[in-house]
């Protein structure tokens, strides 16, 4: 009751946040009071105040009632019937799952599927994430890891780089050519090292959030 009051400054607005009477709270403050040996409030006027001593007790637990607010919003969240949350990188979300929302859709009306569409560096396995699919080796721990799909990449460029005037006939060519990268930077360094690609910088080039971008 002492976090309600000191926030609210007012014994009654607390007593009205958790349906008891302003008795009950202004009861509950003075035991607390006792329990303290301190002073928690004063009035000034009409005016509820906080003491320098409760204002320093608000703060210290104000993060912590906040937190234990936060937490079970999560629990009732996660309880709710028929709500699934799937986490998986924008682009997967857009080319592969949402195309095949409204088929699900059909097959299991009762469920609400929640699309949390980040990238895996951005908070993606937290505790409200039921499914995820992201791309890896699977070697998370804490956590069951299917294999969905083998991963094949595949290097493209523009026709018109083809046909200009550094024309890509060879691997060797990319040094005369700029590379586009997603923010993981790896598919080149992967695609170079495995073909024995030596000489290319595959550090260079724009940077884009997410790939289809690219």
């Amino acid at each position: 009751m002492f976090e309600a009051a000191a926030r609210h400054l007012s014994f009654t607005r607390a007593a009205e946040e958790l349906f008891v009477t302003q008795a009950a709270v202004s009861h509950q403050i003075k035991a607390l009071e006792e329990f303290l040996s301190l002073k928690l409030f004063r009035r000034r006027n009409r005016s509820l105040l906080l003491t320098e001593e409760g204002q320093s007790y608000f703060l210290d637990i104000k993060d912590i009632f906040t937190s234990l607010a936060e937490a079970t919003d999560k629990v009732l969240e996660r309880s709710e019937k028929g709500a699934l949350t799937i986490s998986l990188p924008p682009s997967f979300a857009i080319q592969w799952l949402v195309p095949r929302l409204a088929d699900f859709n059909q097959q299991e009306p009762d469920i609400d599927v929640r699309i949390k569409a980040v990238d895996m560096d951005e908070g993606s396995l937290t505790d409200d994430v039921d499914v995820a699919i992201y791309y890896g080796r699977g070697n998370w721990p804490g956590l069951r890891a299917d294999k969905l799909y083998q991963e094949y990449l595949i290097p493209l460029c523009s026709p018109s780089v083809l046909l200009g005037t550094k024309p890509l006939e060879s691997l060797k060519d990319l040094t005369c050519h700029t590379l586009l990268h997603d923010t993981s930077r790896k598919d080149w360094k992967q695609f170079a090292k495995q073909n024995g690609i030596d000489g290319v910088n595959v550090n260079h080039g724009p940077i884009f959030s997410h790939s289809t971008m690219v």
